[in-house]
């Protein structure tokens, strides 16, 4: 069975590093069967992060193939993989376009990443095109069954590790925010 991905857009007060609030608007994605799953899940995984209030604004079906997290890294970048096949009746080579969500710290590392992840591909393909994207935090599904559970932790383990600098020292993630209200 095939996963369905949801853009799920968030629109919450936040705080920022100088303690200014602001109202944003961020896109998460999440694993759901349906756009009522999708509303379920959105609500339970913001609610661990937003202690204030917060509205969905929309959500819509995402058309990401897959999503690849990878270690040290915290951004997500959209790689659109073009596959080439040959057709035997027409004599013509056509292209079917996928789209990757793949984690990376910048574009160079993206076209990496998107490389490693196309190693094992049989056919030909092309990558025209990674840009970065907005989505904030990807939550995948997983039904607790045996097994699952290695697997959950694994890509929260990949999502979720900092990506380091030259330094060694760790780069802040931004998703973590102060929640008090400035006066």
């Amino acid at each position: 069975m095939s996963t369905t991905w949801y853009e799920c857009k968030v629109k919450y007060r936040k705080t920022n590093d100088t303690g200014v609030q602001k109202i944003t608007t961020e896109p998460y994605l999440v694993d759901a069967l349906s756009y009522t799953e999708a509303e379920t899940r959105i609500n339970e995984e913001m609610s661990a992060y937003i202690s204030e209030e917060f509205k969905i604004t929309n959500i819509k079906v995402a058309n990401y193939a897959e999503i690849h997290p990878f270690e040290n890294a915290d951004r997500w970048f959209k790689s659109k993989v073009s596959l080439l096949a040959y057709d035997e009746e027409s004599g013509k080579e056509r292209k079917s376009n996928m789209y990757l969500l793949v984690q990376a710290n910048d574009v160079k590392e993206a076209f990496d990443n998107t490389t490693s992840v196309m190693k094992g591909t049989m056919g030909d393909y092309t990558i025209p095109a990674i840009s970065e994207s907005p989505i904030m935090d990807v939550f995948p599904y997983f039904s607790g069954e045996e097994g699952e559970l290695e697997q959950l932790e694994k890509f929260n383990a990949l999502k979720g590790s900092k990506p380091e600098t030259s330094e060694g020292a760790e780069i802040v993630d931004h998703m973590e925010f102060d929640t008090a209200i400035v006066g």
